[in-house]
């Protein structure tokens, strides 16, 4: 499973850390980022976050 953010498009809404804290969060840059990778436990909450991501710069491989 890998997650992956294009943080060029990104426009620091927050929607994805709200969401799936345990994968995404918000850096010192304002965008958001990925600190760990999804894992079984957390993976439906990461493709949520890809669903609600109003740019759609997020991509959940499973």
């Amino acid at each position: 499973m890998k997650a992956i953010i294009d943080r060029n498009g990104c426009i620091s809404c927050g929607a994805c850390a709200e969401i799936c804290p345990e994968v995404f969060r918000m850096a010192d840059d304002g965008l958001a980022e990925i600190y760990c990778q999804p894992q079984r436990s957390n993976i439906h909450n990461a493709h949520q976050a890809e669903k609600n991501c109003p740019v759609q710069v997020i991509e959940i491989k499973d």
